[in-house]
């Protein structure tokens, strides 16, 4: 069967590879769409620093069952359209026990510590899946990006009486704005671009700022009547984002970190204290997170279709993150049709 392999940094090919050996608890799963992430580009390249060459990239995938294992539940069948949590879960490491396995010490996420799904057929267990009769595959692959955002909104303890400042309006950080606003908070999105601020809009945010023609403190002070955001997300990774987050928010405030700062980041340390800040790393997603996603996906946002900048056929795949590499700010989300 044919698979689309990274084979080194800048160096893409397709290959002819095995077909998967199910296990009686896994489903063999013909890949429709697979979306590339921030991940994928980074592999390609060659500053993942998770990733051995070569590496079949995809975690955020949409497909239909096309074999099920003697042990795989009825619920199941064949035909029947899935996602899937790219993620594994050693069972016995600090995070597993205590409930959280999405920061499973040992994790591998399809794509990164182990190849992926940008093949034709892959082997998936069957807790693993995820299904709607309501979505349509596109809206399937756009779940697991999502549900990143939806997250950190879970580890912000965010509240219906909350505003929310969320940097970042990617397909990372609508899944917070989306997340935030589906529980009630009033949400300010944050970014340099006014077409992914209309979708963040769109995503339910009640406000946006334009940090590069705008006063962001500013802004936001006058958003929040002086006080400044009770949660901030940052799903950008810069430095600058990383300490506007702890400035910007208010006292005894919450702040979530999704993305690595590719840099070393240094603070005022004083704002910490002063403020009583709780500072939250978010990592992966749960099972709840995906359940989540789906129910707003089934309610109608966030559109997928406006985070879609381009679907390609697996043969164009290489030209695809060649072009997102050589403009990086054009791209929401790249999927690939790995099977018509």
């Amino acid at each position: 069967m044919r698979a689309f392999c990274i084979v080194g940094p800048g160096q893409t090919e397709l290959r002819e590879v095995p077909p998967p050996s199910p296990g009686p608890e896994d489903v063999v799963m013909r890949v429709r769409l697979v979306g590339f992430c921030g991940s994928d580009l980074n592999t390609f390249r060659g500053r993942n620093p998770l990733v051995g060459y070569p590496r079949i990239p995809g975690h955020e995938i949409a497909g239909v069952i096309e074999g099920v294992g003697t042990a795989v539940p009825p619920e199941w069948g064949v035909g029947q359209a899935v996602t899937v949590s790219p993620y594994t879960a050693c069972g016995a490491c600090p995070s597993c026990r205590q409930g959280r396995s999405n920061c499973c010490r040992g994790n591998q996420t399809l794509g990164v510590q182990r190849d992926g799904a940008m093949a034709e057929l892959i082997t998936v267990p069957w807790r693993k899946l995820f299904t709607s009769e309501q979505l349509s595959l596109r809206q399937l692959a756009m779940v697991e990006p999502l549900t990143i955002g939806a997250h950190a909104v879970g580890r912000g303890r965010v509240r219906p009486d909350d505003t929310v400042a969320v940097f970042g309006c990617g397909a990372i950080g609508l899944g917070a704005v989306a997340a935030a606003a589906a529980r009630g908070a009033r949400v300010i999105a944050i970014d340099l671009d006014d077409a992914k601020l209309e979708r963040a809009r769109g995503a339910g945010a009640a406000a946006v700022l334009n940090s590069a023609t705008a006063d962001l403190h500013g802004g936001l002070q006058a958003l929040t009547g002086g006080d400044g955001p009770a949660v901030v997300i940052e799903a950008v990774g810069l430095p600058a984002t990383f300490r506007a987050a702890v400035d910007e928010v208010g006292f005894a405030g919450r702040v979530v970190y999704i993305g690595y700062a590719a840099k070393p980041v240094e603070y005022e340390t004083k704002a910490f204290v002063q403020k009583e800040l709780d500072i939250l790393g978010s990592r992966n997603a749960t099972p709840d997170d995906f359940r989540q996603v789906i129910a707003m996906l089934e309610g109608g946002r966030p559109d997928v279709s406006d985070l879609i900048t381009r679907v390609v056929p697996l043969a164009a795949a290489g030209e695809a993150l060649r072009a997102w590499e050589a403009a990086p700010g054009a791209v929401t989300k790249i999927l690939v049709e790995v099977a018509g």
